[in-house]
C-alpha cells in the first residue's frame, strides 16, 4: 500500500502560501509515496511539482482543483488545464478526456464550494471517487456524510489534507493498493477503489489562519487586477 496525498495547494493557488519545493520537502519528511498539488484553476505549479517529485523520492501527480458550475472537482493526472465554469458533467468529461480522474472534494460543505447542494445524487455518483476525509472540516459531519454516500453508492473513497501551508501536507492520506509505484498505477487503483483513508483533523487555529491568509491574498490579487 502506498501513502498518497491527493489534495494540497501551493503559492500559485489564490489561497495557498508555500512554493512546491516546501510541499515536496514536507511530503518526503512525513514518509509519503506520492503527492498531488491541486491549485485552484491553476496547473503550472502542479506540473513543476510533478517534475521535481523524483528528486524527493516521490511520485508526482499533476492536477488541479477545478471550479465547475456546481462546485469544486479535483482533476488528478491531467497535464493540460481544465477550464473553469463548465457544468459539472462537462467538467468530469473534460478531466477524463485529458487522461485524468475526477474526484469530488468536500462534497457536502457548501461553504467551501462542495458540489452536493447543486447536483443530484446520480450526478455526484458519476465521479470517479469522492473525498470522504478532508482534514479541514472542523466538525467532521460532512466527512461522515460523504463516507456514507460513498459506501451507499459503491464509489471509491479518498482523503486529503487540503493543505494550504506546507506543514499540513500529509495530515490526511489515501492508502492506495497500487500494482507498482507509478502515476498510472496510482490513478488506476483509485479509479478501481483499491483505497482506504486515514488522517487527523487540521487544528482549528491553523484552519483559521489558512482561511484568513487566503482571504487576504484574494483581496490583494483582486486589487492588482483592478489597478
Amino acid at each position: 500500500m502506498l501513502s498518497v496525498e491527493l489534495h494540497t495547494h501551493s503559492s500559485l493557488s489564490y489561497d495557498g502560501r508555500d512554493p512546491v519545493e516546501m510541499l515536496l520537502e514536507q511530503a518526503q519528511a512525513v514518509g509519503l509515496d506520492a503527492l498531488a498539488v491541486t491549485d485552484h484553476d491553476e496547473i503550472d505549479a502542479s506540473l513543476r511539482a510533478a517534475e521535481l517529485a523524483a528528486d524527493y523520492d516521490l511520485v508526482g501527480i499533476p492536477g488541479m482543483e477545478v471550479t465547475s458550475e456546481a462546485g469544486h472537482v479535483l482533476a488528478l493526472g491531467v497535464e493540460d488545464a481544465v477550464p473553469a465554469g463548465l457544468p459539472f458533467d462537462e467538467t468530469l468529461e473534460a478531466i477524463r478526456d485529458r487522461g485524468g480522474i475526477a474526484v469530488v472534494p468536500h462534497p457536502f460543505q457548501s461553504s467551501r464550494s462542495g458540489v452536493a447542494p447543486n447536483v443530484s445524487h446520480g450526478e455526484l455518483a458519476s465521479a470517479d471517487a469522492i473525498e470522504v476525509y478532508n482534514s479541514r472540516l472542523l466538525t467532521g459531519r460532512a466527512n461522515r456524510k460523504a463516507e456514507r454516500f460513498s459506501r451507499a453508492h459503491d464509489i471509491p473513497m479518498t482523503a486529503g489534507s487540503d493543505a494550504h501551508i506546507a506543514e499540513m501536507v500529509g495530515q490526511a492520506v489515501t492508502r492506495v493498493g497500487a500494482e507498482d509505484r507509478s502515476l498510472a498505477a496510482i490513478l488506476d487503483a483509485v479509479r478501481d477503489g483499491r483505497t482506504s483513508v486515514e488522517g487527523k483533523r487540521t487544528p482549528w487555529h491553523i484552519s483559521f489562519r489558512q482561511a484568513a491568509g487566503g482571504a487576504k491574498r484574494r483581496v490583494k490579487n483582486r486589487l492588482a487586477e483592478l489597478l
